[in-house]
């Protein structure tokens, strides 16, 4: 099972690694559902660790529909952290009818040249995600969805990710769960979808609250749930 946990630091991203996560989603504004960190954050992080860092690139949380100025700063912010080092970034975005704004997307994925690109959870605000999921099969550097079905937790979504799971089968999108998981009903919802990637955020942060820190043993916990 590959384990994506957020971080929003340099101290999150130590601890993310040493509990054996695979890769890290750089955020900051995590209240928010997560907005792109500063270059400087990036490159600390990039320095820091030797697993993978994707990094967000969302310039605010008023919606997922972007103006041309917003998708300029978005295109830059994709520059900048590519020449820093990041393995990949994590975009997505929609138009105002909840379609995918497929245009932006070429504008972004076009800076993005050799990055691991996933598409975040706008995808779950699209009129369908079935139809969403085919469009973006289209786009081979997009590499990952990540979703909780359309609905507001991964569990609720569950019958929606399976058959993401099923439509994406041999191909190179990946389905990364996430959104409400926790190290107790995640192996059910790996064995009731066939997902083979899962994202974390608040359900390895200590106490179960946004804003502390990664929780090394809970991640460590969590990667142990696979290998019983």
């Amino acid at each position: 099972m590959f384990v994506e946990v957020i971080a929003t630091s340099v101290e999150d991203a130590k601890r993310a690694e040493r509990g054996g996560a695979d890769r890290l989603e750089l955020i900051t504004g995590i209240l928010e559902g997560g907005l792109t960190p500063s270059w400087g954050l990036v490159e600390a992080v990039v320095k820091a660790v030797s697993i993978p860092v994707n990094v967000m690139v969302r310039p605010h949380s008023q919606s997922f529909c972007y103006t041309q100025d917003d998708l300029y700063v978005m295109r830059e912010d994709v520059r900048v952290i590519r020449e820093i080092g990041a393995a990949g970034i994590v975009i997505g975005m929609l138009t105002d009818e909840k379609q995918l704004d497929l245009k932006g997307l070429e504008m972004l994925l076009a800076e993005a040249d050799g990055l691991d690109v996933t598409f975040h959870r706008a995808f779950d605000e699209a009129s369908d995600q079935m139809e969403a999921a085919r469009t973006i099969l289209r786009y081979p550097q997009i590499r990952h969805i990540l979703t909780s079905g359309g609905q507001k937790s991964a569990s609720e979504g569950a019958a929606c990710i399976a058959e993401l799971v099923q439509l994406t089968a041999h191909t190179q999108l990946s389905i990364l769960a996430g959104s409400g998981l926790s190290l107790e009903n995640v192996k059910g919802l790996v064995d009731n979808t066939g997902v083979s990637e899962i994202h974390f955020g608040t359900g390895v942060r200590e106490d179960g609250q946004a804003l502390k820190y990664v929780d090394v043993q809970k991640v460590q916990a969590l990667k142990n749930v696979f290998q019983r």
